[in-house]
């Protein structure tokens, strides 16, 4: 199960045909009550501020992850102008405004960094969206993402996009994530490292955690040139404050996974939706812990299917694929 197992959701992607780059948006057509927990140092983000329990705004019509830095959150623009056209959105006055949180992650170093997603983006997103399981890997917000990265792009791995859904007593928690970490993506459930940076000869993988520990090489990433972004959604009603205390566990989920995770050059950020759709409230500590799992799975889902990249104008990346053999 996905993110559009959540009842009043849909999703779509749209990814570049001209580098690896793109967009993914959750749309709520129906609204959704949210939240956002931002834990990384160098998030780019829009209307996040208008999530915090002490804002008037209860709920939101979508929420958009894309590539492209801060240039990428110019495709919120197109989710606005699709959700306008078709009348959707917060009444204020004579006019319905639409509310559309974004985050965008850096994949600029995959390609000319002169395309990224823009408005027209962000439209084709909304367009492509369903409620159909959404496609995974190198698409959408995934397409140039990439794992691995504290030793250089040269060293690093493809990332990519995820999602999973977990269904407990007829209530469903989801999450979505677009993987593009420094740190390495780890199976929590075996320790093993799926994803992430490579030796030197680029044939094995290095353990970014152990090789700080050992004291080895030196680095001097930039600031915001990686982040994970998710959404995690449920079709349970919560109030705003649970909704964004929801994203703040399902946090947990990226720190099981990924490691290390929140760094200064990460702008890591974790929406919530919560649809009513169910018609209930359940405990926020099972739906807390159903959205770490989910986060964490999507994690692993994101990097498991991404593909490698490689070719003119773009590093070599290789993808967990590549290393099944050496499991």
């Amino acid at each position: 199960m996905s993110i559009t197992a959540v009842r009043g959701l849909r999703c779509g992607h749209f990814t570049d045909p001209r580098r690896p780059t793109g967009c993914t948006v959750v749309l709520a057509l129906e609204g959704a009550v949210a939240g956002v927990d931002v834990r990384g140092c160098a998030p780019g983000t829009r209307e996040t501020d208008l999530l915090s329990p002490l804002n008037s705004v209860e709920t939101v019509h979508a929420v958009l992850l894309a590539g492209g830095s801060a240039f990428g959150l110019d495709a919120a623009g197109g989710v606005m102008r699709w959700l306008d056209e078709r009348g959707i959105g917060m009444q204020v006055g004579p006019v319905r405004v639409p509310i559309v949180p974004a985050a965008i992650l850096f994949d600029l170093w995959v390609g000319d960094a002169r395309i990224r997603p823009d408005a027209a983006a962000g439209y084709a997103a909304c367009d492509a969206a369903t409620q159909d399981p959404p496609a995974q890997g190198n698409v959408g917000a995934g397409a140039g993402a990439t794992v691995g990265k504290l030793f250089g792009i040269e060293h690093a791995m493809k990332g990519g996009i995820g999602s999973a859904a977990l269904t407990v007593s007829g209530i469903t928690v989801a999450a979505l994530v677009a993987v593009n970490a420094v740190g390495d993506v780890v199976d929590p459930s075996t320790g093993h490292i799926v994803a992430g940076a490579r030796t030197a000869d680029g044939l094995g993988r290095r353990d970014t955690v152990q090789a700080m520990l050992r004291g080895e090489g030196t680095w001097q990433l930039q600031a915001a040139a990686a982040t994970t972004l998710g959404i995690v959604a449920t079709d349970a009603v919560l109030t705003k404050p649970q909704a964004n205390k929801l994203a703040q566990m399902a946090h947990d989920g990226l720190a099981r996974c990924i490691r290390p995770v929140h760094t200064p050059s990460d702008g890591d950020t974790i929406f919530a939706l919560a649809t009513g759709a169910a018609g209930r409230t359940v405990d926020l500590t099972l739906l807390a812990t159903l959205a770490a799992e989910a986060t964490a799975a999507a994690v692993l889902n994101a990097v498991r299917a991404a593909r490698s990249l490689g070719g003119p104008g773009l590093p070599h990346l290789p993808c967990a694929s590549d290393f099944a053999a050496l499991t």
